[in-house]
């Protein structure tokens, strides 16, 4: 007795009739061949919308789609918008690190195809172990970083917030930013830091570059006195006394270029950061934005969003290598860490703080909608759809954070590597953690 084919056989005994049909209409008629069902996805089966992009999640009808009432449509709305809002914030910060710990890994001879940031920048901390052990043990490395500076916008902020929330009246938004970290135009008096838009006089601390009259630590050439020595147009790790030409920090009785640390309230021409007697044009957040009054799920979405969008002044960064063994290797090695690692402390130190506290709240926003969702005294039918269709941008969202904080500590490790000891060693600088 020939037994029916069981579920396993039916791929193989499907297989293999497509083989005689297709072997000639002789054997077996196309036309008689049973119809395969190909097996559907979960999100398939529950006939679920496209949640792949922000833009497609702000075309659905949520109350209309999945029956439910406004309020909750809003939750689970914002709460998916935020899970790929966060998903696609962490691919891009995947991408930038691909991008310079690749570079810093190749420039010093050790190119590769890399899957992730995570992958990339270990490969570049190898790379500069190797090199660095090429300097010799006495050699001395030292670092020295002015730190990038990344301003999220307030405005796009309050106006995210105000098409995510339907409870939110247009212009009623409100968005602050952390004490002290409030940057843009200030047509009166700024007190804290002026980036400046020209070389200009500083009555305060000079971060950039003095012509003349200069006395502090010098990233790049300096002429006059180093450590009370001579020096013309050289390194110096020292005291720098009489003009710098670049990573300057201290007094500037000359022309400063870059950014002044005022000592008190003086006129800006550039961008201020920190206070204004008037109010600011154009406002930034250098810190943390304080969210304005709205939900939890609209406020992570926008957040995540803006921070995404953020501009960062690159940082600044300069290698002094004391006592090397290997002039060659020394060269490479200064010149790969100058080039690739400002992007790397775009995220070790200008992202860091905001992109792991955002990572946070999209988290808290996924828990809350899912219990949201698990309660809902409507059908339990529409409940297990809605579970089923924010199953997988809900696990994109954690898997994104876990990205966030493990590319986060691999790039703050990469900074450290500069001068951790491997034959050489050495000690940081600068203001860059």
């Amino acid at each position: 007795m020939i037994q029916p084919p069981t579920k396993r056989s039916r791929p193989v005994l499907g297989a293999a009739v497509l083989g005689l049909c297709l072997a000639g209409p002789s054997l077996v008629s196309c036309e008689q061949l049973p119809q395969v069902e190909v097996p559907k996805s979960p999100q398939e089966a529950a006939k679920c919308p496209d949640l792949s992009s922000v833009a497609a999640i702000l075309r659905i009808n949520w109350a209309q789609e999945f029956g439910i009432d406004a309020a909750v449509a809003g939750s689970v709305s914002a709460g998916v918008r935020a899970a790929v809002e966060l998903r696609d914030f962490a691919a891009k910060i995947d991408a930038k690190l691909v991008a310079a710990c690749g570079g810093l890994a190749t420039d010093l001879g050790k190119p590769g195809e890399f899957a992730n940031g995570e992958q990339a920048c270990k490969a570049a901390a190898a790379a500069m172990g190797e090199t660095k052990a090429k300097l010799g043990a006495s050699a001395k490395v030292t670092l020295q970083v002015q730190p990038p500076v990344c301003r999220a916008s307030l405005d796009a902020m309050a106006d995210c917030v105000a098409e995510c929330d339907a409870s939110v009246e247009p212009g009623s938004v409100t968005v602050q930013c952390e004490k002290g970290k409030l940057s843009g135009v200030c047509e009166a008096e700024c007190s804290g830091r002026c980036d400046m838009s020209a070389a200009a006089t500083c009555q305060g601390t000079c971060e950039g570059s003095c012509n003349a009259k200069f006395a502090g630590s010098c990233g790049g050439e300096c002429t006059g006195k180093c450590d009370g020595k001579k020096v013309t147009g050289a390194a110096c790790a020292g005291r720098c006394e009489g003009s710098c030409s670049a990573m300057a920090e201290g007094s500037c009785g000359g022309q400063c270029s870059g950014s002044c640390q005022l000592s008190g309230s003086a006129k800006c021409e550039g961008t201020c950061t920190g206070e204004c007697s008037v109010e600011m044009k154009a406002p930034t957040c250098e810190g943390t934005m304080e969210p304005p009054k709205a939900s939890a799920e609209c406020n992570a979405a926008c957040e995540t969003s803006v921070q995404a969008e953020v501009t960062c002044q690159p940082a600044r960064v300069a290698v002094i290598v004391e006592g090397a063994a290997d002039a060659q290797a020394m060269a490479t090695f200064v010149a790969a860490v100058e080039k690739n690692l400002p992007a790397v402390l775009e995220i070790a130190v200008g992202m860091k703080d905001q992109a792991l506290s955002v990572a946070g709240n999209v988290k808290a926003v996924v828990d809350g909608v899912t219990v949201t969702i698990k309660t809902l005294k409507s059908s339990p039918a529409i409940g297990a759809r809605l579970t089923t269709c924010v199953a997988a941008p809900f696990k994109a969202a954690f898997d994104a954070a876990a990205s966030i904080k493990a590319n986060v500590d691999v790039s703050v490790e990469v900074q450290a590597s500069v001068t951790a000891s491997a034959s050489a060693s050495g000690s940081a600088s600068g203001s860059a953690g």
